[in-house]
């Protein structure tokens, strides 16, 4: 039997994920009354995204296990992170990435009179 194998280790460990799973349900509980809130729809969102981008890191650092690896593992998930930050800011890009021409003046162009 290891050092790491004693009962009081066992119980720290097991303590530190009801932590964790205290956590996640008082997290799930704020996702669920950020519904309730009278935000718009972007704003209710972006706050359901940061609480939701916590929950996953919360299970990922301690259920996965994540939090002991190498920096490695780090330097992956910064990238990760990186790039779905990039994904999350293309749609509003694109959104207003307009050419300025007004709906009249291209339905004209397809051909369609009023």
């Amino acid at each position: 039997m290891s050092a790491h194998d004693s009962p009081e280790a066992i119980q720290a460990e097991t303590r530190k994920y009801i932590m964790v799973f205290a956590g996640l349900a008082v997290l799930t509980i704020i996702t669920v009354a950020i519904s309730y809130l009278d935000l718009s729809i972007g704003m209710a969102v972006a706050l359901a995204m940061v609480v939701a981008t916590v929950k996953g890191s919360l299970v990922a650092a301690y259920f996965m296990h994540l939090i002991d690896e190498r920096k490695a593992i780090y330097a992956i998930l910064a990238l990760t992170m990186f790039f779905f930050v990039v994904l999350m800011l293309v749609p509003p890009a694109a959104f207003s990435d307009h050419t300025g021409v007004s709906t009249e003046v291209a339905r004209e162009a397809d051909g369609e009179h009023h």
